[in-house]
This record gives C-alpha cells, structure tokens and sequence, in this order.
C-alpha cells in the first residue's frame, strides 16, 4: 500500500492534468459552466425544504434548509465521485490502450474533480450560514478530515466498482441507481437525530432497536452527514459512536477494494 501511494504520489501532475481536463470539457459547452455545480444541491435543497412542508421534519433550532444542504456537500461528493469512478476506466479506454501508468489515476481524477465542485458549494454554505447568523466555531477544523473520509468511501466503491465495470458494463448503469436509493437510507432528508430518537429512544424497531440503528450507522455516509452538519451548524465535535460502525466497515472494505482493483488491472487493455 505505501508503494502504491508513492506511485500515486509521483503522478500527481498527471491527475491534476487531467482533473482540469475533465471540469473544462464538461463545462465548456454549457451556457451556465459552472454554475451547474451549484445549481444540482440548491434544487434538490429547494425540493426537499417543499417536502418538509407537508410531513413535517423537526431540525431543532438550526434552519433546514441549512442543515439539508450542509448535508447534501458530503453526500453529493460522495456520490457523484464514486459513480464517475466506476466509469472511470471504460471511459478512458483510449488512453488505457496507448500507455501505461497507475490505473488508479482515473478513479482519482474523478474524486478531485468533485473536490472543486464542492470547494464551490463549502463557499455557498458559508453564505448561507452567514445569513442566518450561524458562525463556524473551531469544530470546523474538522472538515478536511471529514472531506478525506468521504474519498476515502468513494473510492472504496469507485475503485471495486471500475474494476468490475471493466467486465460486467451493468455495474455502472446500475450505479446511479443504487446510490439514489442509498441516499434515502442516509441522513440527507432528515437528521440522523430523528433516527437516534425513534431507535433509540421511543424503541420503534422493537428489540431489535439497537442491532437496526447499528446497521443504518454501518453506512458510513450516515455518521458522516451528520458529523459534517454537527461541526459546522452546532459547534459540536463528530459524534464518534454513529461514525464507529462505518468506519470499522471502511477499513475493512477500502484494503480489499484496492486489491480487487490491482489484480484486475493486468487485464484491462485486453478486455476494453
């Protein structure tokens, strides 16, 4: 693995090379450009505050548009960076077939470009927060941990994913389609709180309460939204508990991922 990280290390300039590639080609024809990236979390923030208004979604003091869309920069990062990484490498056949270097680059090249994206949302939050008189404390010196841990899940699923993509294309159809579906099992909607609270608290699952709430934290985008909302809307440190169940699963599956993708990579070429 520090092999692996070294080499990585050494390409640098080619994943930023093609990072910038890929953010200009993809904006270059579009009249908004860039706006676009913007334009995804504000809707969807404007469609689920619609539906909060008729069921009813208790957000505490904080806001909810606020909380939805400081939820919505993780998730978003998340999800869009893991489903382009799963197309990663049979969209790059061309260069596959020509040179060779660490396959790894592309599923990389696809988490930095979603970086930018949500560089330029992190400062629409910030505006946001602003507006309501919510002031980043120094619990926000957390998110470039909380940003690592999000690539750190995306590429879990973007490098296993590529790999089998290579083989099998009905992995990154399919992609999109189970990443919209995990979105509802993830604190996006509503918060992670309103959880705790009918498992924990009023007990709604029965005796199997504790063993439900331990597999809703074991999807590790759910303790992180939550960290996410906890350090920049509340001042308050991550709360490690509902993390623990992803993380301990992130730390299991990252290392297989990783292997799964080596062993496969040989091959590429020849199956493309």
């Amino acid at each position: 693995m520090i092999t692996a990280i070294r080499s990585i290390v050494s390409y640098r300039e080619l994943i930023l090379a093609l990072a910038w590639k890929t953010i200009a080609v993809r904006y270059k024809q579009a009249y908004l450009g860039i706006a676009w990236a913007i334009i995804k979390p504000l809707t969807l923030m404007a469609i689920f505050s619609l539906l909060r208004s008729i069921v009813g979604i208790d957000t505490g003091t904080v806001p909810y548009a606020v909380l939805t869309f400081a939820a919505l920069l993780p998730w978003l990062l998340f999800q869009e960076a893991a489903a382009e990484g799963v197309r990663s490498i049979v969209g790059n056949a061309h260069l596959i077939k020509k040179i060779y270097f660490p396959r790894e680059v592309f599923p990389l090249t696809a988490v930095a470009t979603k970086l930018v994206e949500f560089g330029i949302n992190y400062a629409i939050l910030l505006a946001m927060m602003s507006y309501y008189g919510i002031f980043p404390s120094t619990q926000a010196l957390w998110v470039p941990l909380l940003v690592l841990y999000v690539v750190l899940i995306s590429l879990t699923i973007a490098l296993a994913g590529a790999a089998l993509n290579v083989y099998y294309r009905d992995v990154g159809a399919a992609m999109p389609l189970v990443l919209n579906m995990l979105m509802y099992a993830s604190p996006v909607i509503y918060p992670l709180a309103l959880v705790q609270d009918k498992l924990l608290v009023k007990h709604a699952g029965g005796d199997w309460s504790s063993v439900l709430y331990t597999l809703y934290t074991a999807n590790p985008m759910a303790g992180l939204i939550d960290a996410f909302q906890r350090v920049m809307l509340r001042g308050q440190p991550p709360d490690l508990h509902a993390m623990a169940p992803g993380m301990i699963l992130v730390a299991i599956a990252f290392p297989i991922s990783y292997l799964l993708f080596k062993r496969a990579e040989s091959w590429f070429a020849d199956v493309i």
